[in-house]
């Protein structure tokens, strides 16, 4: 494994300081997979590897289900993170990227042998009446879809060729995000009111976000996912709610770091990054 500050930081600082305070907060944790297959990312930093093997989520799920937590959906963890009584007792969220067919191979067994919730975000564009593919991986077919939300999974917007939203302008954001809604209910029957950002959410660009959020809640969509780090909470902003993303070197322990806010203190250091980037980018452009 190769070495992680993240991991150490987490497990050897932040962890036994919040446990020293007693300190759990008013939060829930949003999971960020996206695949859960066996695959080689040898070359990929841990921090930023996407895949799950269906061997190490088979391991996170039972954690959860012998930790107790209980699963909830995004528009239950809204309501719970602006209700006066408070969270429920170890509520946590199960959301995947990108549509991959794994999901259905792979997760959504696991998950049922749980009796666990999740929410998958699809990009529409790769969604079809045969397999796909996104990124080098099949996703999931139209009637895999119909067949899952039967059983019980839900289903959000990842745009329609899931793209980098802040580059467009605002008439092609606005088609990105109605156009994928309309197709998954116009396919399943059913509303959509969730929505994930693809790729790395600009949270220091404030005119972009203002303008995302009036689209969204324009096109009906109620709550939301990001990339931003940490677990969500009473401040957190609806549409874009924090998430804890997850890979095969999760072991317990580092999930349990995650799971009760150990993780959090990423946020920080994330943010002074896209800002300091963004300063760069602004200055690039003026000159």
């Amino acid at each position: 494994m190769d070495f992680r500050l993240d991991r150490l930081a987490t497990l050897y600082f932040v962890s036994p300081l919040r446990r020293l305070l007693s300190d759990r907060g008013s939060s829930i944790p949003i999971l960020m997979y996206h695949s859960i297959l066996e695959d080689d990312e040898s070359g990929v930093h841990g921090y930023y590897r996407t895949a799950t093997s269906p061997k190490a989520f088979a391991q996170q799920m039972e954690q959860l289900h012998q930790a107790g937590y209980r699963t909830c959906s995004l528009a239950e963890a809204v309501a719970q993170l602006g209700s006066e009584s408070g969270i429920g007792a170890k509520s946590v969220v199960i959301t995947f990227d990108d549509g991959y067919r794994d999901f259905y191979l792979n997760a959504f067994p696991v998950l049922s042998r749980f009796g666990q919730k999740a929410t998958m975000f699809l990009p529409t564009a790769y969604i079809g009446e045969s397999p796909i593919e996104f990124k080098g991986k099949e996703c999931l077919t139209w009637a895999e879809v119909r067949e899952l939300e039967k059983h019980g999974i839900l289903f959000g917007s990842h745009t329609v060729t899931h793209p980098q939203l802040a580059t467009l302008d605002r008439r092609a954001i606005e088609k990105e995000i109605v156009d994928s809604k309309k197709a998954i209910e116009e396919k399943t029957g059913s509303v959509v009111h969730s929505f994930a950002y693809p790729y790395a959410f600009p949270q220091s660009n404030g005119e972009f976000k203002g303008m995302l959020r009036e689209l969204l809640q324009g096109a009906g969509y109620r709550n939301g996912v990001c990339t931003m780090v940490g677990r969500a909470g009473c401040r957190s902003e609806p549409l874009f709610m924090e998430r804890l993303p997850i890979n095969s070197l999760d072991d317990e322990a580092l999930l349990e770091a995650k799971l009760t806010g150990g993780y959090d203190w990423v946020s920080r250091p994330q943010s002074a990054s896209k800002a300091l980037h963004a300063t760069i980018q602004g200055i690039y452009r003026r000159n």
